[in-house]
């Protein structure tokens, strides 16, 4: 089902790279002329941002290798182009004392390049360009390079990739018309040795499919999603992809697919803790251009990237141009995660665009809670996530859990039970109760509550009788008891505040503190009437009156508390704190 859905995807991009031809960055090309004698090396990189970017070209795709020696066609670094040793893999080999096997394999490299263009038909043999190359490579010594300054010393360190051009040409030498139709045919003879289980014809199957690159965590070389290198994992005696047949041209197909929505550039990925996910539709659809603005973190150039998203899915239905009536078109969510030489499938999700949308749109209405002014009004994938983490870090992000959230997400299910786990745990650790963990934990109990259960609002419930809730709410007027209690103009406040020394226990044992915190609050109340906060005072008594009039008169104080009752304390908490710091309700 991936693979057919990628390999539609790359029927409907007539833009992609055809088959045999791949899109690359390439920092040098060598501009030749036509007696074979180097004119100029061009350097393609621009700055982009505070690094280097090259140039993209459509160029022969690249051989499938490993520790083997393969060339590419007319392309390659600068150890198959040039036989230019590489200086940090030279030095590493002096020092094991296998200098001399590295300038084996070195000669190697450089003659598997040449032989790769001479193997090309004797059309191609004829083409000025191809000819320029060859003479290029019979007359030209790395050292008569070397007259190119500081572009070669790059190149001397670096062991770049690089290709040709004939001197007055716009494209390069891979791309003149002789080597592209020689590329197509080569392709288009190959004969048929298997059924495709994409298309389902009778074709040549691939045995290694090409590899995936710009999975967050992979090598960089590329991992693949389809792979046998193990007799464990083969059957019937076949080998490798004979395992599972996929033809070369459609395995050509969904990896083209793939690496270009995964690439740097591309508006159809977001990273979600550790899956980098991809997105696309059958059809043309607004959805692709909007999906990355919905969940991802903006950027600082356009902080309200994101929020202006939200606000066009909520009135497109609206102005009559959602995509809410979209029930035909279907959209695909892959994620995708590391593992070795491999890339796991870590969630795919299949729905309509209207149900996707509805769906969408249910999941900021869950997570949508009063926060200050300062704050966006909706939380990023990756603000939800680092909420849970320890010390806010992207790297403590438990492994499978932005997998979870973005899956349940989509299909409307209940979010995973981890993530309220995570916040609340989070909560008692530092004892911060933010507007993001907040956020999380109000979603997760609304769609987990059963039907006796009352639903947690986005403000104060001042009609929210939960004995948990109430006690969140009661805990924060004690804590702002002993505050005003305490603080003067010279002296903010107390170094250890109750919430410092007694959250954890006051929302999972309440029993243990809340009957000693208010022996304590008149005290508070009293010192604070003192000392010029006698409006404060008043107002505290009345809340404190108001919340515990509330409670049970038998056992108002539980001795444990479940994870889901922790989760409304922390909500009554923060309910409480802003709607008393609020413009409305302050003093």
């Amino acid at each position: 089902m991936i693979l057919q859905a990628l390999y539609d995807y790359y029927q409907r991009k007539p833009d992609l790279p055809r088959e045999g031809f791949e899109s690359k960055e390439i920092p040098f090309v060598i501009e030749v002329s036509k007696n074979g004698s180097a004119v100029q090396i061009e350097d393609t990189r621009t700055l982009d941002g505070k690094k280097k970017r090259a140039k993209n070209y459509l160029i022969p795709q690249a051989a499938k290798k490993s520790v083997n020696v393969a060339a590419n066609i007319l392309w390659g670094n600068a150890e198959y182009v040039l036989g230019l040793p590489d200086e940090q893999k030279l030095t590493d080999r002096r020092g094991k004392g296998k200098e001399r096997e590295y300038e084996d394999r070195l000669k190697d490299m450089h003659a598997a390049f040449v032989d790769a263009v001479k193997a090309l038909s004797e059309r191609v043999q004829t083409d000025e360009g191809v000819q320029a190359v060859l003479k290029f490579i019979d007359q030209t010594k790395p050292a008569d390079l070397e007259r190119f300054g500081e572009i070669w010393k790059e190149i001397r360190s670096t062991n770049p990739n690089m290709t040709f051009r004939l001197q007055g040409d716009l494209e390069l030498v891979c791309q003149r018309p002789s080597v592209i139709n020689a590329l197509n045919e080569a392709e288009s003879g190959k004969g048929g040795d298997g059924i495709c289980l994409l298309t389902g014809q009778k074709v040549k199957i691939e045995r290694l499919h090409p590899p995936i690159k710009g999975v967050w965590g992979a090598q960089t070389s590329g991992a693949n999603v389809v792979s046998f290198n193990l007799p464990s994992f083969t059957s019937w005696g076949k080998e490798q992809g004979g395992n599972a047949p996929v033809g070369e041209k459609a395995a050509f197909a969904y990896t083209t697919a793939l690496n270009y929505l995964l690439a740097r550039d591309s508006k159809q990925r977001i990273q979600i803790g550790d899956a980098s996910t991809v997105f696309w539709a059958d059809k043309p659809s607004s959805l692709e251009d909007q999906f990355a603005d919905l969940f991802g973190e903006p950027p600082k150039d356009d902080p309200d990237r994101n929020a202006r998203a939200i606000k066009a899915l909520y009135e497109a239905p609206k102005h009559g141009i959602a995509p809410v009536d979209d029930v035909q078109t279907r959209f695909f969510v892959l994620g995708l995660s590391p593992n070795a030489a491999r890339i796991a499938i870590r969630f795919w999700h299949v729905g309509t665009v209207a149900k996707l949308v509805k769906n969408i749109q249910q999941h900021f209405d869950d997570i949508e809670i009063d926060c200050p002014p300062y704050e966006k009004r909706y939380l990023s994938l990756w603000r939800l996530l680092v909420a849970t983490a320890t010390q806010n870090k992207s790297d403590n992000i438990p492994p499978n859990l932005g997998g979870e959230l973005m899956r349940a997400i989509l299909s409307g299910q209940p979010y995973p039970s981890s993530l309220l786990q995570n916040a609340v745990r989070r909560i008692r650790a530092e004892r911060e109760v933010t507007y993001p963990r907040s956020a999380i934990v109000k979603a997760c109990l609304n769609r987990a509550r059963k039907t006796h259960e009352k639903e947690l609002l986005m403000s104060l419930d001042e009609d929210n009788t939960d004995v948990a809730y109430l006690l969140g709410r009661l805990f924060f007027v004690l804590e702002e008891a002993q505050w005003a209690a305490h603080s003067t103009k010279t002296n903010p406040g107390t170094n250890t505040t109750i919430r410092d020394r007694f959250y954890g226990a006051a929302s999972a044992t309440p029993v243990t503190v809340f009957p000693q915190l208010l022996r304590l609050y008149p005290h508070h109340i009293s010192k604070a009437a003192k000392s010029g906060r006698k409006g404060i005072a008043v107002r505290l008594e009345k809340l404190v009156d108001d919340i515990t009039s509330k409670l049970p008169a038998t056992n108002p104080f539980p001795s444990y508390m479940a994870i889901s009752d922790q989760g409304r304390f922390a909500v009554g908490y923060y309910h409480q704190r802003h709607n008393f710091f609020s413009p409305n309700h302050s003093e």
